[in-house]
């Protein structure tokens, strides 16, 4: 896999072909656990295992800890760094690239929203050493809706918390060093009163109730799960799910994926121009015929680029905002980038595919696409589309405002 990823010698990097500027300071070391994704890929696909070597390299070069702020000690990544370097991981390794997305999407849950109990400074702290957090926000019987539990908060007279929450999916809990669990405040709250609880594996209890047997994105590893957890409400987060949600973590997902989507039509592009090169060896003095179709390619992959930077901007313009963030028009904006990134991906890649020929059909190889195309059509079904467009119909009755 790197001798894949060098094959090209031109002298832009990957981002900048992808229309996304390169972060100095992140620039080094993404490119090192770049290295160690592309190198396990094709095994962490085929196997449908986790990523666990890229995973120990995030760690180790800090990335996941990037977006820890500097008056806590961190690096203060902004939303458009944290972009960059999900683009590039998206590149070599989407499974690993969406790690990184949903643990950012949570672990910015915990300074934005944690306040200042004894358990969530410690889960900062954590983080800022590298932990990988997970999340549980959906259930069995409530179809998929991360804004509603029937799990519930049960407290003791001790300030002890037990929670029980059959979730259908849990991506790569085995390799989380936390999971962050939405549930009812208590047990008589509606649904949609929910908080997020941080549950460390020693606390928790995980049983397996179904095997992520799926078509792409094999590495993150999405199994159901039964989790019971029992710890203390200082693990409690301070503010409500609704909040947490519209403030950071909706908004945040949604540009990290969109992020990872566009790796993976970049690099997708990145195979077609070596495919068009060859071409033109062969065929010196003429146009190769996949050239103009490339042409078209490259266009399209740009005006992806350009909304996920403009989200991942527009996020950082806003982030200490609330209203903005909890706004019709910024909540409309969200879903699109998402609806939009997911299903312009799949449209890149089967394009690049077809620029490539018999080569990228190929399940392996240089120029295989396979991988892409399997893991660009998990992009509108995590988290439906059809589901999101039907909030924003509610939205949309609610006020005719975009952003």
């Amino acid at each position: 896999m790197t001798e894949e990823r060098t094959a090209d010698t031109s002298p832009e990097t990957a981002t900048e072909r992808a229309g996304v500027p390169t972060t100095d300071r992140f620039a080094a070391r993404t490119a090192l656990v770049v290295e160690i994704a592309a190198e396990f890929a094709e095994e962490v696909d085929r196997d449908a295992r986790p990523p666990r070597e890229a995973i120990a390299a995030m760690k180790e070069h800090g990335l996941l800890a990037a977006a820890v702020p500097t008056e806590l000690g961190g690096e203060g990544a902004t939303l458009a760094e944290l972009s960059v370097i999900a683009t590039e991981l998206g590149r070599a390794c989407a499974a690993t690239a969406m790690v990184f997305a949903m643990h950012q999407g949570q672990a910015m849950a915990l300074w934005r929203h944690g306040g200042v109990a004894l358990g969530v400074t410690a889960m900062i702290d954590a983080v800022k050493a590298g932990a990988l957090v997970a999340s549980s926000t959906t259930e069995r019987g409530i179809g998929g809706d991360s804004r509603r539990s029937t799990c519930a908060i049960e407290p003791d007279q001790a300030g002890r918390i037990r929670l029980h929450k059959d979730a259908p999916v849990i991506s790569y809990a085995t390799e989380a060093d936390a999971v962050f669990v939405t549930a009812r405040r208590d047990l008589d709250a509606p649904a949609s009163d929910q908080r997020l609880v941080i549950c460390l594996p020693a606390e928790t209890t995980l049983t397996r109730t179904s095997t992520w047997d799926a078509l792409g994105l094999r590495g993150t590893c999405s199994n159901g799960w039964v989790l019971d957890a029992e710890t203390h409400e200082d693990r409690i987060l301070r503010d409500d799910y609704a909040a947490i949600s519209a403030r950071t973590v909706l908004p945040v997902s949604h540009v990290l994926w969109a992020s990872v989507w566009l790796g993976i039509a970049a690099d997708a592009a990145d195979r077609a121009r070596r495919a068009v090169r060859k071409q033109a060896r062969a065929a010196v003095g003429q146009t190769p015929p996949g050239a103009l179709r490339l042409a078209e390619l490259l266009v399209d992959l740009q005006s992806l680029a350009d909304s996920v930077r403009h989200a991942a901007a527009r996020f950082d313009a806003v982030a200490d905002d609330p209203e903005v963030l909890e706004s019709t028009a910024y909540a409309l904006a969200a879903n699109a980038l998402k609806i939009g990134a997911s299903e312009r991906v799949t449209d890149l890649v089967t394009k690049a595919l077809r620029i490539v020929g018999i080569a990228g059909f190929a399940a392996t190889g240089p120029l295989s696409i396979a991988r892409h195309l399997r893991d660009a059509h998990g992009a509108a079904v995590m988290v439906s589309n059809d589901r999101l467009l039907q909030n924003d119909a509610g939205l949309a009755l609610m006020s005719g405002a975009i952003l």
